[in-house]
């Protein structure tokens, strides 16, 4: 067998696979050999079927199987020796004019070559939000605190000051939300006029659009997504489930050890610090993935290289499971030229830089987030004898290692591109960010 390679340019080339029948004619007349011992053909003792009768019933097919093991052996090694990154498959050019009468057969592939090109990821600076808890935040977090635990009386009718709890509905627009929401979040003075002097039982419908002072209060409210809450227009239907005044609840030991166990906190300074930790902690994991969203998107934009097209286009076409088009194609082709970009940048990212995820590396892991759910529940010091047996089971699961290493190649990346991307740090808090990230 003999298989050479032409280059038709940097992205394209041409194999050219010869099979001789000295390469297959051996293996074919073994596997007829054994078709005769075993077939069953009316009128003959199984093992005595003449060899010109199993070569005419199945000589052809044999032949034909045969020479496409050694085909497909023969390519795939070529391809690891030659060290050729290819983008898909190798396609067949020439595979409806073969004569498989012939003793001797030529097969020719073409092959969709990687781009080469370098990943700068200085190239341009992105911005990295640092969110901070600033103190309208936190002091709102400790009204919010206060009034959950305060106490509840029942009142009449919906007026100022009080919580009204009830579901929003519109059947077209997909929305049924149970909330409760005080009369002075509302807007608009039609709005609370509609709703003031509402009791328990009664539906008051309700215009969405102005119904905030931010539409973001719109998927809080009414649990519909980021985009469908952003100028938001249709009218709802709210049924008035309870109205209740709420007494705040005092700040004192009893309260804190409520919160946070006993004498974890013991002030409203401490209660404060408390907060800004552990909201700023949620913080940062908004910020990091909005961080590498943006890296991403800087990459992409700014790393360039041509992809072989054409190549690309029939690829997609034949490995369809469906029948498609040449337009459907490049369609198809267009829709998923941005993700194969950042395939490509990704993967020379992480193999120049060493980012790929080691078993070790992945059974560490594993063992550090089984070590901080038991935490949540109390068991603070679990034995490695303990966290080896649950990450045992957790990596004899095909579906959660999977999960596993797609969480851990995103941190490694994330904490590559904060060591060495180029960033500038912006301190906001959470609604600037909030208004400047999905702006």
């Amino acid at each position: 067998m003999d298989i050479k390679k032409k280059d038709i340019d940097a992205l394209n080339a041409v194999v050219t696979v010869e099979i001789k029948k000295d390469d297959y004619q051996s293996n074919v007349e073994k596997v007829l050999n054994n078709y005769r011992k075993t077939a069953n053909i009316p009128g003959f003792r199984k093992g005595h079927i003449p060899m010109g009768m199993v070569k005419k019933q199945y000589g052809q097919s044999v032949l034909v199987e045969e020479v496409n093991k050694l085909l497909q052996e023969g390519l795939h090694k070529f391809l690891n020796e030659e060290k050729l990154d290819v983008l898909g498959n190798p396609l067949p050019k020439n595979e409806t004019a073969i004569d498989w009468k012939s003793d001797d057969f030529t097969f020719e592939f073409d092959l969709g070559l990687a781009p080469k090109f370098d990943v700068d990821v200085k190239k341009k600076a992105v911005t990295n939000y640092k969110v901070v808890a600033d103190d309208e935040m936190l002091d709102n977090q400790v009204k919010t605190i206060r009034k959950q635990y305060g106490k509840l009386t029942s009142q009449d009718a919906v007026a100022k000051g009080v919580e009204i709890t009830g579901t929003f509905s519109n059947d077209e627009a997909g929305i049924e939300k149970s909330t409760t929401i005080e009369l002075d979040a509302l807007k608009g003075k039609t709005q609370i006029k509609a709703l003031t002097g509402a009791k328990v039982g009664d539906v008051v419908t309700l215009k969405t659009k102005g119904l905030f002072a931010d539409d973001h209060d719109n998927q809080k409210y009414l649990g519909v997504d980021h985009d469908a809450a952003h100028g938001l227009d249709v009218e709802v239907s709210f049924k008035v489930e309870e109205v209740n005044t709420r007494e705040m609840a005092e700040l004192n030991q009893e309260l804190f050890d409520k919160l946070f166990g006993k004498d974890v906190v013991t002030s409203e300074d401490e209660l404060k610090a408390k907060i800004k930790e552990d909201a700023e902690q949620q913080f940062m994991q908004q910020s990091d993935q909005k961080l590498l969203n943006d890296v991403v998107e800087s990459l992409i934009e700014n790393t360039k290289f041509d992809l072989p097209t054409q190549f690309l286009e029939r690829w997609i076409q034949t490995s369809s499971e469906k029948p498609m088009t040449d337009e459907e194609a490049k369609a198809e082709f267009e829709r998923s030229e941005k993700g194969l970009r950042y395939q490509l940048i990704e993967g020379k990212l992480r193999a120049e830089n060493n980012l790929q995820v080691t078993f070790d590396e992945l059974k560490d892991y594993s063992r550090q987030m089984i070590k901080a759910q038991m935490a949540q529940f109390g068991q603070m010091d679990p034995s490695d004898e303990e966290l080896d047996n649950i990450a045992a089971r957790i990596m004899s699961n095909q579906e959660e290692v999977k999960r596993l290493s797609e969480q851990l190649n995103t941190n490694k990346l994330l904490q590559y591109f904060k060591e060495n991307a180029k960033l500038k740090t912006k301190e906001v808090s959470y609604d600037k960010f909030i208004k400047e990230a999905y702006a």
